[in-house]
């Protein structure tokens, strides 16, 4: 597991409470890190992936906040500058992805274009 000292994302501290609060109300255990990253679908090209997992060997990992966040190194040119965010509103409630590498999107925001 190689560490990597400044984070290629970063996560609004509403985004943190709501994966603290996750983390605690699953049970997830210490050792399992948040993975970011990508895969292939959706309506605009790609998905975004995000849940709780354990280190891979050709993973990457940060600390933000008392988070430990792991990325596959292949989908750091994907989300390089990412910021994720919690929104609550009257019209949809959930994480947000803030991707600056992102040349298209879809209506509902989980997909994108590179």
């Amino acid at each position: 597991m190689a560490e990597v000292a400044t984070s290629p994302i970063t996560i609004s501290p509403t985004a943190l409470k709501q994966l603290n609060n996750i983390r605690e109300e699953q049970n997830i255990p210490e050792q399992y890190g948040l993975r970011v990253g990508v895969k292939g679908g959706g309506c605009s090209g790609f998905s975004y992936i995000l849940g709780f997992d354990e280190v891979k060997e050709d993973d990457k990992t940060f600390v933000l906040g008392e988070l430990t966040v792991i990325m596959n190194q292949a989908h750091g040119l994907y989300l390089l500058g990412m910021e994720i965010d919690w929104v609550e509103g009257l019209n949809n409630r959930g994480f947000s992805f803030n991707n600056p590498n992102a040349t298209d999107t879809c209506g509902c925001g989980t997909s994108f274009n590179a």
